[in-house]
């Protein structure tokens, strides 16, 4: 049995806190905000008396909130304790957390997917000195925790990353599912999408990679020409003009060949 607080009780932190009470660990929790308790969980009345004792704590609040909680929390923990942020706070502020005065050891953990459809089996990454115990703690539920190299920050500077592509992509299918429902070709344009998102990945990450640069100026036209379409639909345009700028710019930079001489 492990001492486990969970800080922030929303949707991520009550699926940790209900699955680590159902494991068997003794768990305390506390967040200002949401009212409802996990089952299996103890309720504290602050942050700090939430984590008097514990041997890990699992921070799953919003990112602006941080700073603040591990000012509360980290001086009130014991010599071999950990101390994991789950924020999506940039790597920088886990650096920064990850210097504060502390007995616990700092694990900066990024989730790697939406815990709404996974719940606690939501892939993790982890980096910092506290790395070893966030997986020790959650492997058994069936989490799959990769070590990154490097200390705090390195997890989150590898979700940022997965960001662009995950969050760019899911709005750039939302704008187009939308547009071919206004134009009545819903259908059609799921299975375009279908058939871009299967196959070789390699493959088409090395076709968008060459011909996005030698051909951006033509599909910077089009996609300036989709974008007015868009507007005649009555369909929001904002990732279809966010490439047509891009593609404007690739356009006009130096070729690599010319950048190198």
């Amino acid at each position: 049995m492990t001492k486990c607080t969970i800080i922030g009780l929303g949707e991520a932190g009550a699926a940790y806190a209900e699955a680590l009470a159902a494991a068997g660990h003794q768990v305390t929790g506390f967040d200002p905000v949401a009212t409802a308790t996990p089952a299996g969980t103890k309720r504290a009345a602050t942050a700090a008396e939430a984590c008097e004792g514990a041997e890990i704590v699992l921070v799953l609040t919003g990112a602006a909130a941080a700073r603040s909680v591990a000012k509360d929390c980290l001086p009130v923990l014991p010599a071999g304790s950990t101390y994991a942020d789950f924020t999506s706070s940039s790597p920088v502020v886990m650096q920064e957390l990850g210097q504060l005065p502390t007995q616990a050891s700092f694990a900066d953990v990024a989730i790697l997917g939406p815990v709404a459809a996974f719940g606690v089996r939501t892939p993790l990454m982890a980096s910092g000195p506290g790395s070893a115990a966030v997986a020790q703690l959650l492997t058994p539920l069936g989490v799959e925790v990769e070590i990154a190299d490097g200390g705090p920050g390195a997890a989150m500077s590898h979700k940022l990353l997965r960001s662009v592509l995950m969050k760019g992509m899911a709005s750039v299918v939302v704008e187009a599912v939308t547009a071919g429902r206004a134009a009545g070709l819903e259908s059609w344009i799921r299975e375009q999408i279908s058939r871009q998102l299967a196959g070789d990945g390699q493959a088409v990450i090395d076709r968008f990679l060459a011909g996005t640069s030698k051909h951006a100026l033509r599909r910077s036209r089009e996609m300036q020409d989709t974008a007015e379409y868009l507007s005649e639909l009555g369909v929001p345009a904002e990732m279809t003009e966010a490439s047509a700028a891009a593609l404007t710019r690739i356009a006009a930079a130096p070729a690599p060949e010319a950048a190198l001489r």
